[in-house]
């Protein structure tokens, strides 16, 4: 009888040494988890429009439905396109994450977008104007890439900080 303990207690004390282990702080396993520390990694690539980046977490056959264009761009190379698109009006862009909530294979992002308006963006022609915009987007992910996107950026308050539309 008393092996039998020794066997019990060596399991109970090796099951919970694994789940100490696993919830060790900074040790995070979780699919939630998983997708926040994703959704970094995306904002770095974002931030630097590194195409590496690019392949590494945007699918081949990614959809991003962006405001402003009829057709949505596809790809690690069309999500290149929406950032040089940005660049091209604010080359000192940066977005910064603030929230994140995670469901299953899709993560909901607000970002606040900075910059500054040293190019023509959307016929407005550089003005040296700040902007800090807010933006929602969602995204979908499959097999650790970014499948879809759809965002809703502040284009209207983007417009009036650069003087493009008249403040309400």
């Amino acid at each position: 009888m008393q092996p039998t303990r020794r066997v019990l207690f060596l399991s109970s004390a090796t099951a919970a040494a694994f789940l100490i282990g696993c919830a060790a702080p900074g040790r995070e396993t979780s699919p939630a988890s998983a997708n926040r520390q994703f959704i970094a990694r995306f904002v770095e690539f974002i931030n630097t429009a590194d195409p590496r980046l690019a392949t590494e977490l945007v699918s081949p056959d990614a959809v991003f439905h962006v405001p402003g264009r009829a057709e949505p761009v596809h790809g690690p190379q069309g999500y290149l396109e929406i950032i040089e698109m940005m660049r091209g009006g604010f080359p000192d862009i940066r977005w910064t994450l603030e929230e994140t909530v995670v469901e299953g294979d899709v993560i909901a992002a607000r970002f606040t977008m900075r910059g500054t308006h040293r190019g023509a963006f959307f016929g407005v022609p550089p003005t040296g104007k700040t902007i800090a915009v807010q933006a929602l987007n969602f995204y979908r992910l499959s097999a650790g890439k970014i499948v879809s996107e759809v965002g809703q950026p502040d284009l209207l308050g983007l417009m009036q900080q650069i003087g493009g539309l008249p403040r309400s």
